[in-house]
């Protein structure tokens, strides 16, 4: 799978368990536990599955996000699924006739991280595909989570709800403070560097008769300074262009022994 790196030793690091409360489908199952692994997630527990469990359709969705899937905890009830946690956070996106307190998926990330920091135990709790939570299942949490999704389509897969909460937390938590790569730019060439290719190109722009009208050189100048200075060029880059300049130059001095022949006469 493109992105895995098989070679690197997974870490399984405190953070949130995840609990489905009767998950239909077994591809939902797997999809979920792959955006978990995907930020870093490990503890799946299920509370009465549809289909049972082990499901073949889970394990092939996951995408080898086998130590997540080797973990999954199946309960009869929700209370057993969050018996040893001390914060439980319900996602929902409808609103509930219930006195809890509504938070965005960014404060539920930092409420978890400040727990997980304590020591204690978080979970994410996550309603069936079809009807979400039940309001006796919200009640057995400590706050409301939503997103600020479109009113009118407001329904996520259960799938992508785990995902967007999974990377908040990995971001909150301090894990995502640096990108797994780099962009592998080369350093900027010195100005020295710049300020010849400028010369450079003035100096072929000039005997070229570009600059057709002189008081309007100065801004031209300006302007072409501006764009390549924009461009951040490596030393690499701008040998390469003055290797540009050098060649047109070069074809422009070089006599074309056609100029100054007479036209072919037409028959």
């Amino acid at each position: 799978m493109a992105g895995t790196d098989t070679s690197i030793k997974i870490e399984l690091r405190p953070s949130p368990a995840v609990i489905l409360c009767e998950p239909q489908l077994g591809e939902n199952i797997g999809t979920a536990a792959r955006a978990m692994a995907n930020f870093g997630l490990w503890d799946l527990r299920l509370v009465r599955p549809r289909d049972g469990w082990p499901n073949e359709k889970a394990v092939a969705a996951a995408s080898r996000a086998d130590h997540v899937i080797e973990r999954v905890r199946v309960f009869e009830t929700l209370e057993a699924a969050i018996a040893d946690l001390e914060l439980v956070l319900a996602t929902t996106a409808r609103s509930r006739d219930l006195q809890k307190d509504v938070i965005g998926p960014d404060e539920a990330a930092r409420r978890m991280a400040a727990h997980v920091t304590a020591g204690q135990g978080v979970g994410l709790l996550f309603g069936r595909e079809k009807w979400g939570l039940l309001n006796e299942e919200v009640a057995l949490a400590d706050a409301i989570v939503t997103l600020p999704v479109e009113p009118a389509f407001a329904s996520l897969n259960i799938a992508q709800a785990v995902l967007i909460l999974a990377y908040e937390w990995r971001r909150q938590s301090g894990q995502a403070e640096t990108l797994p790569f780099g962009s592998g730019l080369s350093e900027a060439a010195p100005k020295s560097e710049l300020v010849g290719l400028f010369e450079h190109l003035e100096g072929v722009l000039e005997q070229t008769g570009f600059f057709t009208t002189p008081e309007k050189k100065p801004s031209m100048v300006h302007n072409l300074r501006t764009a390549l200075t924009r461009g951040s060029f490596s030393s690499q880059e701008i040998r390469t262009l003055r290797g540009v300049i050098s060649s047109i130059d070069r074809r422009h001095q070089r006599p074309n022994p056609n100029r100054g022949k007479p036209a072919p006469k037409s028959e």
